[in-house]
């Protein structure tokens, strides 16, 4: 009831504002003419230190500002972005801790709290005006939504770098039905939706806002479903690998549908007519340049890291592949399609190399700074005024939503071999929306085809299903298997081998040389945040974890690679023996210890 309860006095409180932020945007805006007015009526006010630059009003017209307006823009920029950060942060911090939500609905109510159609149409600082005031038309300034967009380059690329390649290929023929069975019921029923609906201006199932709304309901956040699987010890059952699987498909055919969709709607915002031949021509380049560029980047992966590798300087490592990343990002929107695409082809091409886990460890501290800046910029998007008359609209598109997912990823997985239990277990793991579907609905409204009342549906429909999903995934995996048969196994042989030590020490002082003789043989070994120590352990091919059970290590490695980590183990327990023995010849302990107690008071 207490969860209830704050969820409904953070959503209702944002509103309050609204009222207030024309009149203060409809001030800032007076003391910007009367400013520049009093700037043309005395131009030596002008100091000559600082020379003239021009800039066009909104209006057409050509004002004469001093270049100090930069410096003052950018003071602005600053002052937003500790804002927001501090906003987004501790609205992340009270969803996480206490309302036991995932942090994206704190960042996002707290975008919805303090943007320009709220409570921060009222933030107003001295000799500045409103700190979050639109910007012809549009709810955050050009280097803002610059600073958002960013982070969802960067988000969509560690997107691209989690991937894992072998379930997805593992599991590929389940997890392509229920990827695609979703994907077809989500986005037909968000386009019949919006098409249906009377009095919203849409009136064809062609309709670019109707395609959007389609797209947007399509993309499934796998994080919130990974966490749970994760934290409920399921990631590895048939139920948890073929969620994992479907989504990445899922991914997969939304990215391409957007890159389809994108191009329709740009041909039809031009004035023209959108024919068969031309969505054929469309999904033939989107498809295309996926296809191509993702094959491309898995082809010469190992040869580009390789070559990266030279410099023998892991920043420096890290700093290229985000460079390529973004060039990736540039080359896709030059080719007519998102920048996030080319982001996660880019990660998914580099997934299967052992510097992929090295750029997850360096990108995250930035990851952690600017991707809640970019659903806090989402949720200063949401204007309440304009969203008022969709209210009935984004409840049922948001029904929709839940259905097409728990049917349309659930029946094809009833049909592979998956009982009732197991396949609404998959449907609620697909359920959820979220970073994509957000990212998606900012494309759409700041290319113009959607509206804030659509982007406000599409905000509710992202915070009701990403609710919804973690309490009823938790739920439903409360009883037996969700297998009517057993499913053909095909996965990797895997050899487990196992030491045990007298004592939990011996074996943690083991496993920090373990590790240290792998880095010297230049493998790449990442600390995974689990409940027991484990590590994993990356060098081209081979690939393996190290997991600490008490006084116990267990190496679980490919039966190919296992001599690899035998030799090394083998090398690190003799070096043990010999540190062994020659700590015999130390002086004893209580000796030790009398020296250094008289030395204290000598």
């Amino acid at each position: 009831m207490f969860r209830t309860a704050l969820v409904a006095l953070l959503l209702a409180v944002a509103p309050l504002g609204a009222g207030f932020a024309e009149t203060a945007t409809a001030e800032h805006a007076e003391r910007t003419v009367l400013a520049a007015e009093a700037s043309a009526a005395h131009p030596a006010a002008v100091p000559a230190a600082h020379p003239a630059a021009l800039e066009v009003h909104p209006t057409g017209e050509h004002v004469t500002v001093s270049s100090h307006s930069i410096t003052h823009m950018m003071m602005i920029l600053i002052l937003q972005l500790a804002v927001i950060i501090i906003f987004a942060k501790v609205g992340g911090f009270v969803f996480q801790r206490y309302l036991k939500m995932p942090s994206v609905l704190g960042e996002l109510a707290s975008g919805m709290l303090i943007g320009p159609y709220a409570l921060g149409g009222r933030i107003d600082f001295p000799g500045m005006g409103i700190l979050f005031s639109e910007h012809m038309g549009f709810a955050a300034s050009a280097e803002l939504y610059g600073i958002a967009t960013l982070a969802s380059i960067i988000l969509l690329f560690l997107a691209g770098l989690e991937t894992d390649l072998s379930a997805f290929l593992r599991y590929s023929v389940v997890g392509s039905f229920v990827g695609l069975g979703g994907l077809v019921a989500a986005f037909v029923l968000g386009d019949l939706c919006a098409v249906l609906w009377p009095g919203n201006g849409i009136d064809s199932f062609m309709d670019p806002a109707a395609l959007f709304l389609g797209v947007i309901s399509v993309a499934t956040s796998v994080g919130i479903t990974a966490r749970i699987l994760a934290e409920k010890r399921k990631m590895a059952s048939p139920e948890g690998v073929t969620i994992l699987a479907g989504a990445v498909f899922d991914d997969v055919f939304g990215i391409v549908t957007l890159a389809i969709v994108m191009g329709m709607a740009k041909v039809s915002l031009g004035g023209g007519q959108v024919n068969w031949g031309e969505i054929g021509l469309i999904a033939l380049k989107a498809i295309g340049f996926f296809v191509v560029v993702t094959s491309l980047g898995l082809v010469f992966a190992r040869k580009i890291t390789g070559a990266i590798k030279q410099f023998r300087s892991r920043e420096m490592m890290v700093a290229v592949c985000f460079g390529l990343a973004l060039l990736l990002a540039a080359l896709a929107e030059m080719a007519g399609l998102a920048m996030i695409i080319g982001a996660y082809i880019m990660g998914l091409a580099l997934s299967r190399t052992d510097l992929s886990q090295e750029i997850e460890h360096h990108l995250q501290g930035v990851y952690n700074i600017l991707v809640p800046i970019f659903f806090c910029v989402m949720g200063m998007m949401v204007d309440f005024a304009a969203m008022k008359p969709v209210l009935l609209f984004g409840s049922a598109y948001s029904i929709l939503a839940v259905l097409s997912k728990v049917v349309g990823c659930g029946v094809p997985a009833y049909l592979m071999k998956f009982n009732l239990r197991g396949s609404l277990r998959i449907g609620l793991g697909m359920l959820p929306r979220g970073e994509v579907a957000l990212i998606v609905a900012g494309i759409g409204l700041a290319s113009g085809i959607i509206d804030q009342g659509i982007f406000g549906v599409s905000i509710m429909m992202t915070v009701i299903t990403t609710m919804m999903a973690p309490p009823l995934l938790v739920k439903s995996f409360e009883g037996g298997s969700g297998l009517r048969k057993e499913m053909v196994g095909g996965g990797e042989d895997i050899e487990a081998i196992e030491l045990d030590f007298p004592s939990r020490d011996i074996a943690e002082f083991l496993l920090n040389r373990f590790i240290h003789a792998l880095q010297d043989e230049e493998f790449f070994v990442h600390h995974l945040h689990t409940e027991e120590p484990t590590y994993r352990v990356l060098k081209d091919d081979i690939a393996f974890t190290l997991v600490e059970e008490g006084s116990k290590l267990i190496i679980n490695v490919p039966r190919a690679s296992q001599h690899v980590a035998r030799m090394i183990l083998l090398e690190e327990l003799l070096s043990l023996t010999d540190l062994l023995e020659s700590s015999k010849q130390m002086d004893s302990v209580d000796e030790m210890g009398s020296a250094l107690m008289n030395g204290m008071f000598s």
